[in-house]
């Protein structure tokens, strides 16, 4: 590829390509996926490279939650656990995993960024600044997520230890841990992002906040059920530890979203005019 071409990229969507319908090509919108992919997976790839220089403390990082059940089990007379890797490669996987975990975690923002810029291309003032917020907003919103699945980990981690019968050792292959780790890590961060997405459908039309509001007490319960099924531990105390900032979040989505709908009504009515009001005609 020339340095043209790679420039080209990284510019994105030329203006003159959005026709004046605020609508692009099919081939425009297959450059604009290009674009972004590549940028995405750019950042992925510094993120790697960075991470494989703070191994040692990302490892220490990661095996703590793991320490921290374990001493759980033994304080509680539990059965032992003993952590390994398996294979000739066994380590090398293992650095491999934990700074791809790394770098997807870090540079969250900027691929969330990515994607939003291709669902919603800055084709006017007000959606770029509405990317803007966007990426201010969830990107934070997954690291908390992801924050505060590392917190619950050990919780869920000793009750999951707590099912091997006595007289039996726990043998974790670090692979696996760290795998369950990233999924555990992952579901956190995505149920965080959920609200922001709602607010989004609200943004385009499709769903208004008085939908919201009518269908309070189900989201309610779909956010404890999705809470269930998501945390890989399935224990009450990490389902409530998502599910209630889940609720949270989404009470203020649905305030979002009111507060939207009757400024766009009263942008209607401004418009073509109240029509409660005689015409003067």
């Amino acid at each position: 590829m020339s340095i043209a071409g790679v420039v080209a990229i990284f510019r994105g969507t030329p203006k003159h390509a959005i026709g004046d319908d605020g609508r692009m090509a099919l081939s425009d919108h297959l450059r604009e996926l290009r674009a972004r992919v590549i940028k995405a997976s750019l950042a992925l790839v510094v993120g790697f490279a960075v991470a494989l220089f703070f191994f040692d403390p990302l490892f220490d990082l990661v095996m703590d939650p793991y320490l921290d059940a374990s001493k759980m089990l033994k304080e509680t007379g539990g059965a032992d656990t003993l952590g390994t890797t398996n294979g000739a490669a066994g380590g090398f996987m293992l650095y491999l995993k934990l700074c791809g975990l790394a770098a997807f975690i870090g540079t969250s923002p900027i691929w969330l960024y990515q994607i939003w810029g291709f669902l919603m291309p800055g084709l006017h003032s007000h959606e770029k600044k509405m990317s803007r917020i966007f990426v201010a907003v969830a990107g934070p919103l997954f690291l908390v997520g992801v924050v505060l699945g590392y917190v619950t980990l050990p919780k869920g981690l000793e009750i999951l230890f707590t099912f091997v019968p006595d007289g039996l050792t726990n043998v974790v292959e670090f692979n696996d841990y760290l795998s369950f780790l990233s999924r555990t890590l992952l579901v956190f961060g995505i149920a965080f992002e959920i609200p922001v997405f709602v607010i989004l459908l609200n943004r385009i039309g499709v769903l208004p906040g008085a939908a919201l509001g009518k269908y309070r007490a189900w989201i309610i319960v779909g956010s404890f059920v999705f809470a269930a099924v998501a945390t890989p531990s399935g224990d009450p105390f990490t389902m409530t530890i998502m599910a209630g900032p889940m609720v949270i979040l989404f009470g203020i989505s649905e305030v979002i979203a009111r507060a939207h709908d009757r400024r766009k009504d009263g942008k209607r009515k401004d418009r073509i005019g109240d029509p409660d009001v005689p015409s003067v005609i």
